[in-house]
């Protein structure tokens, strides 16, 4: 049988940054990066969030650091949070003070056990999107040096099916482009409705190479089908 690992997101692919601004063009664009298709927790990956009122564009580690830590990366927590862990201490002030953000990327890698007995990483996208915007949480955490580290999480819907017959795999929270600016600017209460109700959107699926595996790979070849 064919299942897929458990675990959340732990890799994804960052578009360029013209047609991230083209999907979604912040008021402010602090942020400076170009594609990478092996993006794993610790990088700076691009996010829009609200800095008074308007919407800035800037670059954010990846992996929540909790403000307890003290700007500590070595306690760096979740890169996905589940729905029902909104609540939970670690992140509840930065919930409750709105700071959620929109995380641009074009997919994301899942793998699945194959009857050889080994992991096939596998593309997931949303057919005939190229740029995709991903609710998420910021946090910023100072160190007793006044050393700052801004982080952020992917919110993380339950998991879903990709591919007929193949086993639940988890996904980040896609928003359809008319909940971009209500998850911005909405209220604690209003996102949390937003994901709880938020529609699955159509996956496929392409097998490609076990190169994704070493993250000193990052070129367009990894997300190129393999038989």
């Amino acid at each position: 049988m064919r299942v897929f690992c458990a675990r959340m997101c732990v890799r994804y692919v960052i578009p360029e940054q013209p047609a991230a601004e083209r999907e979604f063009s912040p008021a402010q664009r602090w942020w400076r990066f170009s594609p990478s298709f092996n993006v794993a927790p610790g990088r700076h990956v691009p996010a829009v969030r609200l800095h008074a009122g308007e919407s800035e564009g800037v670059m954010l580690r990846w992996g929540l650091v909790s403000a307890e830590a003290k700007g500590d990366v070595t306690q760096a927590g979740p890169s996905g949070l589940a729905l029902g862990e909104i609540d939970r201490a670690d992140w509840r002030a930065a919930w409750l003070n709105g700071q959620r953000c929109l995380l641009p990327l074009c997919g994301f890698y899942a793998w699945r056990r194959v009857p050889a007995g080994y992991r096939q990483p596998l593309f997931v996208h949303v057919p005939g999107r190229s740029v995709l915007l991903a609710a998420g949480l910021w946090e910023r955490s100072e160190s007793d040096a006044d050393d700052v580290i801004e982080s952020c999480a992917l919110w993380l819907l339950p998991p879903v099916r990709v591919g007929a017959g193949r086993a639940p795999c988890p996904v980040p929270a896609i928003l359809p482009r008319t909940a971009y600016e209500p998850w911005l600017h909405g209220t604690p209460a209003e996102a949390r409705d937003l994901l709880r109700q938020l529609a699955p959107v159509p996956l496929v699926w392409r097998a490609v190479s076990p190169r994704i595996n070493r993250l000193e790979h990052d070129d367009a070849q990894l997300i190129e089908a393999v038989s």
